[in-house]
């Protein structure tokens, strides 16, 4: 079998593949929502990948592998390695899972990632009604993540909360000291959250980038009454293209609130450090910005082997993404802890895909599916309606 085309389109807000074969079979991926820029970059890996066979996916990810980079570049990589599994699975007629190692769970604990309720403002109320909210849904999740400080409006809607100035334009790296008006607000904002969930729902919260070692470890031990199911990003994360472990060493060694990064990190290579050295409790790579799934499967193998636990990032991949990590977390070892729910960022998602009613969340778990590839399939009698003008020549083979 040999790979005979790929071709990339943006779906709603959504950078979209299609590896096609000689044979007939056709892989499909996803990259994050707010990545509609990313096409030529896509595009760029045509060349190097036509010809190839698609079921020797470590071949072909060899040779466009170390030409991505941290997040957003990572993201065009990814996607071909996700194809390339979903092909790999429906030529071989069985789950993306089993050729992964096979699965170790039937169900796959999530979290709430996508699913979050607007606030109406910064004060620990807001917060609160969020949390009720939340907590009320029928996907019953058993965590539930929160941004605050750096990571939502809260650095930049309440006044003096840090020693800076806030830029809100694009994705600025605000970062600073906080002040002491600022760390009690925020404080008082997480005491609230936990009140209403009570106990019956862990409370995770995204936190920045934007933090200082200082108040990193500050908030970490001021919090370790409350259980916080972890602390993520508070120095490095999101769009931030290094991952400074030493800094996370000022904090991780020095409390019990486990904290949490990884996101952004493209590649196997660059959490060496924070794994070796335990520069953090839980690590969080995206599969569609770290290099795909079995990068991601090599990486939560070598966190376990050091006492490290995994909770993937993913909010933002789509109903794709969403189909990719279920297969993905099926096979992994028993450091996992759960990944960030993604959804369709537009309701007609729902209608363009088929194999969704094989992902729906119960009890905060998502029964694993035995359908060869990963288990979607694009309607494209109904997806073409959607397609930009540009891109109408997405579905021809």
């Amino acid at each position: 079998m040999k790979i005979t085309d790929l071709k990339c389109a943006i779906l709603g807000n959504n950078p979209v593949i299609r590896i096609t074969t000689d044979e007939g079979l056709v892989g499909i991926a996803a990259g994050e929502s707010n990545k509609s820029y990313l096409n030529p970059m896509i595009m760029f890996y045509r060349d190097l990948i036509v010809g190839k066979d698609p079921t020797d996916v470590e071949r072909v990810m060899l040779s466009i592998r170390r030409l991505g980079a941290f997040k957003p570049w990572g993201t065009a990589v990814s996607m071909i390695e996700m194809a390339l599994w979903d092909i790999s699975g429906q030529a071989a007629d069985v789950p993306v899972y089993k050729l992964l190692g096979g699965k170790i769970r039937d169900r796959v604990r999530v979290y709430n990632g996508s699913i979050r309720f607007p606030l109406e403002g910064n004060q620990p109320e807001h917060y609160a009604d969020a949390m009720g909210k939340m907590k009320a849904l029928p996907e019953a999740f058993s965590i539930i993540k929160q941004a605050v400080g750096f990571h939502d409006s809260m650095y930049s809607n309440i006044e003096d909360f840090y020693y800076g100035t806030p830029v809100t334009e694009g994705r600025y790296p605000n970062r600073g000291p906080m002040t002491e008006k600022g760390f009690k607000h925020l404080i008082r904002c997480i005491e609230a959250m936990v009140e209403v969930l009570d106990g019956d729902v862990g409370l995770a919260l995204d936190c920045g980038p934007g933090m200082t070692p200082g108040d990193a470890l500050r908030l970490a031990k001021s919090v370790e009454d409350m259980h916080i199911t972890w602390l993520e990003d508070m120095l490095t994360g999101d769009y931030t293209p290094y991952v400074l472990s030493d800094l996370y060493l000022q904090v991780t060694p020095y409390t019990n609130t486990p904290i949490h990064t990884g996101e952004q990190i493209y590649l196997r290579q660059n959490f060496v450090d924070l794994i070796e050295r335990k520069a953090v409790n839980i690590i969080g790579p995206d599969p569609a910005d770290v290099g795909g799934l079995a990068e991601m499967k090599f990486i939560a193998e070598y966190a376990d082997l050091h006492g490290i636990l995994f909770a993937p990032h993913g909010t933002g991949d789509g109903l794709l993404g969403l189909a990719a990590l279920v297969q993905l977390a099926a096979t992994l070892p028993d450091n996992y802890i759960a990944f960030e729910l993604p959804s369709g960022d537009t309701k007609w998602w729902y209608d363009i895909l088929t194999g969704l009613d094989s992902l729906v969340v119960k009890d905060s778990h998502i029964t694993v599916p035995d359908i060869p590839g990963i288990g979607v399939k694009f309607i494209e009698q109904e997806a073409t309606k959607y397609l930009k003008e540009s891109d109408r020549d997405f579905f021809d083979d």
